[in-house]
């Protein structure tokens, strides 16, 4: 039986094709969710619309994460057309372009703010809209995207690194926040992807390789391994996991010298 039939999820971050979090709401959809996708701006809307109607019940929705009006409005109206929800998938993540390619000691007031904002402080801001509308339900599973840069740096990572330690720590926060009310938080830190976020990183190639190297697996990750992850996390089968950072890395996160 598909895992999340009945359910109804809400993905924020979709971009394009190529990211992890449209390739999560693939993997929901063929399990029987039930999806709101949101989108950022205009500049994507068209992006995210096209690959909403390659599937079955979405309902596509704007939802700028610094903008408290616009969220406020996504969740009325996930209220008023689903009556609750059951999951949520934490895509959101930007840095400006000068603060990657700049030392990080050279990091700008406004750049640091900014990636704190739309990388971390959404999550806590969605999270708190979204779980009076799980309680309701019973609880519900919130997930986020981070990457091992959160705890080792990565050349031109930089404050998008910072921006994920802040958001891992926010897991756990959450976590214990809202667990009494039934509701899990967990991250997923996948391994190095070709998606739009990462073609802001210069070198990227190389950190591929890098991992093609030296990996337990002497591979990257795929978007589908980290959808069925995601999958996991979300439904019944990880009903016991909360305020974890699940390592979808073909393992190179174990390895040292």
């Amino acid at each position: 039986m598909p895992q999340l039939t009945s359910k109804v999820g809400l993905i924020v971050g979709v971009a394009n094709k190529r990211s992890i979090a449209w390739a999560i709401a693939q993997a929901a959809s063929a399990e029987g969710a039930t999806l709101v996708l949101s989108y950022a701006g205009e500049r994507i809307e068209d992006n995210v619309r096209d690959l909403a109607a390659t599937l079955p019940n979405v309902t596509v929705l704007p939802c700028d994460v610094t903008d408290d009006e616009q969220m406020d409005a996504l969740f009325e109206s996930i209220r008023a057309e689903h009556g609750g929800l059951d999951f949520m998938v934490h895509g959101a993540a930007f840095a400006l372009r000068e603060d990657l390619a700049a030392p990080f000691v050279q990091t700008s007031r406004e750049g640091f703010r900014v990636a704190l904002d739309v990388s971390a402080y959404s999550l806590v801001a969605l999270s708190a809209r979204a779980a009076p509308l799980m309680a309701e339900r019973g609880g519900g599973s919130i997930v986020t995207l981070s990457y091992l840069g959160s705890s080792r740096v990565f050349t031109n990572y930089n404050v998008m690194g910072v921006a994920k330690a802040a958001l891992e720590a926010s897991v756990r926060y959450l976590a214990s926040d809202l667990g009494p009310q039934g509701i899990r938080v967990n991250a997923i830190s996948a391994g190095p992807i070709k998606t739009l976020a990462a073609a802001g990183i210069s070198g990227f190639s190389g950190i591929l390789q890098t991992y093609r190297d030296r990996a337990p697996l002497r591979r990257t990750v795929e978007t589908s391994e980290v959808a069925d992850a995601a999958v996991f996390l979300l439904g019944p089968a990880g009903r016991g996991v909360t305020a974890e950072v699940l390592m979808v890395d073909a393992g190179f996160h174990a390895m040292g010298v």
